[in-house]
């Protein structure tokens, strides 16, 4: 009666695992502790319990383990990541005498590929066709994962082709394997001989299929395989619809992400996550915020992609006090423990221009790598803190961390923002020399750019000229801007030359010529080059400047009229006009484009976007907080002077964040100490 009670409560299964514990001791009490069909069912449920010290007690325990319990036991430990105890057991299962099996086979190359061991991998692959099991399609497939996570893939593909009858895991293991690689192209077309071949995929392999198209940017494969899914009847898929969301987000689709956002019949965290952080990467950060708002109204807890993406939007519109509410939702150590999440909230704290905070955080990091340095170094360098970028740039050198790329851009930044030549060069020069790192073009941009802005036009049109890659349209654009900052309008027009062949259709390249033109009071050739513009249709991109208030993000562009406080912030606007007259300020007409009146170029300059959200800021804020501005372009010099003398006469801190710095004006000065 006792042996019918333990297998009745075997088959019913456990609440807990001291109930299973007195199941046990009940099977030793009455010993039955060498019946191996119980033992079997024990040993599945203690791997169910995540317990493998116990499974492998019981285990050693038993006199003669016959292949069931072998295989239970490999099988139980790969299931709990026990990658070394699942190969000792396979081995000792192996000087018993016992043959494996195909069950065996597929858990011990899973086990070979987790720790690397490709010699042991070879082998078991020389015991599979010893033994006969050389055309069985999960053993095969075992070892087409096994050699594809050892990037054999060419191996991988001979043991694909070879297998007589693929099944859907054979083939989604070839893909991955090609997907691990990066050939994500291999993946997609491998992909659609599956379907040729009549093979119905399920949700992983669309998945898998979906991440290769993400990868490649191929919209027309995505919108293919989403055309696929409806057909054959998986448009409610929760997991490939989030899937085909991301695909969509990181082409650049987001009018598509979101239409099949919209029509999802159920969405979890996960698809949520999928969206936000597809509009923060398309520099689109009010939507993020937007859909994150949506989201909390559905007492949805945030996950860490979710919190990832809210924060990049944070960092991109300067709204801190977002940033900080959506932190205060997750733990503090999450963000210390995480290294991704602890990254975000560095780079959130940094481009809202508070880096003693995004230092604080840094510091508390319970595991520092390459990638939170970075982005420590970038903050310090955007922020004007030099020196300690450099000696931050130390650290990395002292914890054996080896710099890459990102590094030294950051480093870059920082000698471009303060104008460090000679340290700029020493830093692009030693990429190379000492650290074995090719100069990307991004790194050969930043020394234009350096140079340029430093005055060093020649030695900049030399750096482009000498380049080992074709020179991009940043990389060029870089030596325009230096060419309008110190008024070098026949470069500028070489220049501008080669920025049209590249990109046509960019607007800022005749603007930035434009701009040069009209400083130099040349307004007949401006006037050519916007009649150009206007020939060819193209847009001049506006200008919009962002404050957060109350944790409420205010969108300004210039001239703007469409704020409910227009009124209050334009009389706010005449009021600081008088006193920034009565204290000698001489609007700096030159930056207007137009050849207009001097009257009419005063008006226009008082109007500028980030102007707008200033006199928002004073009259919506107490006297003591920091007024935190996020512009999409460059602040003009005239709005650069006019905000040094508003902080003197209100007495107010001010900082703009624009796309060339940080602009920290207190008392009457500015952090960059006018170097542009």
């Amino acid at each position: 009666m006792a042996l019918q009670e333990i297998k009745t409560a075997l088959f019913q299964g456990f609440t807990s695992f001291t109930h299973l514990k007195h199941i046990h001791a009940r099977i030793l009490r009455f010993h039955h502790y060498q019946n191996q069909y119980l033992l079997n069912m024990v040993l599945k449920s203690v791997f169910h319990f995540n317990h493998p010290d116990y499974a492998a007690a019981v285990f050693t325990q038993t006199y003669e383990p016959n292949m069931y319990l072998y295989n239970t036991m490999i099988r139980g430990l790969v299931s709990n990541d026990c990658f070394d105890q699942a190969i000792k057991f396979f081995h000792s299962m192996r000087r018993v005498g016992l043959l494996p099996n195909n069950f065996t086979f597929p858990f011990v190359l899973k086990s070979c590929s987790r720790i690397m061991d490709f010699e042991l991998g070879v082998k078991v692959h020389s015991l599979v066709v010893k033994v006969g099991f050389d055309s069985d399609v999960f053993v095969k497939t075992g070892l087409v994962g096994f050699y594809s996570k050892l990037e054999c893939l060419e191996d991988a593909r001979k043991v694909f082709d070879d297998i007589p009858e693929k099944n859907v895991v054979s083939w989604t293991a070839m893909m991955s394997g090609y997907i691990g690689a990066g050939r994500f192209r291999e993946a997609v077309d491998l992909f659609r001989k599956s379907l040729e071949m009549g093979l119905r995929p399920d949700s992983y392999t669309l998945v898998r299929a979906l991440s290769a198209c993400s990868q490649l940017r191929d919209l027309g494969a995505g919108d293919w395989i989403h055309k696929y899914v409806v057909d054959i009847g998986m448009g409610r898929n929760v997991f490939v619809n989030t899937s085909l969301v991301d695909m969509y987000a990181k082409c650049g689709s987001m009018v598509k992400a979101r239409a099949l956002f919209e029509e999802m019949p159920e969405r979890d965290i996960v698809t949520w996550g999928a969206i936000i952080q597809g509009y923060a990467a398309n520099g689109l950060p009010k939507e993020a915020l937007e859909i994150f708002q949506k989201m909390q109204k559905q007492s949805l807890r945030p996950d860490c992609y979710v919190i990832v993406g809210v924060l990049s939007a944070c960092a991109r519109l300067g709204a801190l006090q977002l940033g900080e509410s959506a932190c205060s939702m997750m733990d503090r150590n999450e963000f210390l423990s995480n290294p991704v999440m602890g990254t975000a909230l560095v780079d959130m704290y940094a481009k809202c221009g508070k880096m003693v905070v995004a230092w604080e955080v840094f510091t508390d990091m319970k595991e520092k790598d390459i990638i939170i340095f970075n982005a420590v170094i970038s903050g310090l360098a955007m922020t004007g803190h030099v020196k300690a970028a450099f000696s931050c740039f130390g650290l990395v050198q002292k914890c054996g961390l080896k710099p890459d790329g990102n590094t030294f851009l950051g480093l870059l930044c920082a000698c471009t923002h303060a104008g460090l030549v000679d340290d700029g060069r020493r830093y692009f020069y030693a990429m190379s020399r000492l650290y074995c790192l090719d100069p990307t073009i991004e790194h050969h941009g930043s020394m234009v750019d350096l140079l340029a802005r430093a005055g060093l036009l020649d030695e900049a049109h030399r750096t482009i000229l000498s380049m080992p890659m074709k020179a991009n349209a940043i990389v060029w654009g870089a030596l325009l801007g230096g060419c309008r900052l110190h008024r070098d309008t026949q470069l500028a027009e070489h220049v501008l030359k080669q920025l049209i062949e590249l990109e046509p259709w960019n607007s800022g390249n005749y603007v930035l010529l434009s701009n040069i033109y009209s400083a130099n009071q040349k307004w007949d050739e401006s006037e050519n080059i916007r009649s150009l513009m206007n020939m060819k249709g193209i847009l001049k991109v506006r200008g919009y400047s962002w404050i957060e208030i109350d944790g409420v993000v205010h969108e300004f562009l210039v001239g703007d009229t469409t704020h409910p406080m227009s009124e209050n912030i334009y009389a706010k606007l005449m009021e600081l006009t008088k006193e920034l007259r009565a204290a000698g300020y001489v609007p700096t007409t030159e930056f207007v484009l137009f050849d207009i009146e001097e009257e009419e170029k005063e008006h226009f300059l008082g109007c500028h976007s980030e102007k707008l959200a200033l006199a928002f800021g004073l009259i919506s804020t107490k006297s003591n907080v920091v007024i935190r501005i996020v512009k999409n372009l460059r602040v003009c010099g005239d709005c650069h002077t006019a905000f040094k003398l508003i902080s003197k006469i209100t007495g107010r801190e001010i900082v703009v964040r624009d796309t060339n710095r940080f602009h920290h004006f207190m008392d009457g000065s500015c952090s960059c100490r006018d170097y542009w």
